[in-house]
């Protein structure tokens, strides 16, 4: 199998090349304006293009979409949900259960909602898994877009859904660089956390755009590095409610 990877450079998006061998079948994954690459090698080794996966509705996951549905001309692949957010250009829905055969590649979808309603992941040939921005190497996906279950929907992706694969799989995110779910089962802070090998943290902050006159208070669970240098945070508010937000929204000691 041949995985590819090519990463926007001011949103650190990826877009990915899956082809089952040079010259093969192939799928690409997602869209981020920058896919110009993995077509030069799709046209340069011939490879057989028989779908496109999305992994969910964003716009820096979908960007130029259109261009590569125009270039290819095949099926478009995503969750019932992700269908619903773009005007048509879905033209069949997948989810938990169903099968992609590309090839000799096998991949499987598996619904991993929290950072939104309407997330993929993608397990390939059960070695490598395109995590999108449920799972990050070194943290994981906001769940400010995912509703109002967002951050147990998160837990419960990663923990029960990702973290049973076996540690040996390859993690391939939605930003920036890949990992292993054994490596991310160890050391990513969240994960730490939830499996009890760390403690919850208790330090108030406040909540609310940098800008923001008014904010609302909470406390700091966890303060861990996010993918793009800065930070991503774990809040709980006075009601119970927990949330993973952007490190920008945080203000420490309230």
């Amino acid at each position: 199998m041949i995985l590819q990877r090519v990463e926007q450079a001011e949103w650190l998006s990826n877009a990915y090349l899956i082809v089952d061998r040079p010259g093969g079948s192939g799928v690409l994954v997602d869209s981020n304006g920058v896919t110009e690459p993995l077509v030069e090698r799709v046209d340069r080794e011939g490879t057989d293009i028989t779908h496109i996966l999305l992994t969910h509705s964003h716009w820096d996951h979908v960007f130029g979409l259109e261009a590569l549905i125009e270039r290819f001309g095949v099926p478009v692949l995503a969750h019932p949900l992700c269908a619903e957010q773009l005007d048509g250009k879905v033209t069949d829905a997948i989810d938990d259960g169903d099968e992609i055969a590309s090839g000799d590649l096998r991949i499987e979808p598996m619904h991993t909602p929290g950072h939104c309603p309407d997330h993929l992941a993608l397990l390939v040939d059960g070695t490598d898994c395109l995590t999108a921005d449920c799972l990050f190497a070194g943290t994981v996906g906001g769940t400010l877009g995912g509703g109002p279950t967002g951050f147990e929907d998160i837990r419960n992706s990663i923990m029960e859904r990702l973290m049973k694969l076996e540690g040996g799989v390859r993690i391939h995110p939605g930003h920036k660089v890949p990992s292993t779910i054994g490596e991310e089962w160890e050391s990513n802070p969240f994960v730490r956390v939830w499996r009890g090998e760390e403690e919850e943290g208790s330090e108030p902050c406040t909540i609310g755009p940098p800008d923001a006159a008014e904010r609302e208070d909470a406390t700091l669970i966890l303060w861990a590095p996010d993918y793009d240098g800065g930070n991503k945070a774990w809040v709980r508010y006075p009601d119970g409610r927990d949330a993973i937000v952007g490190g920008s929204q945080v203000k420490r000691g309230g």
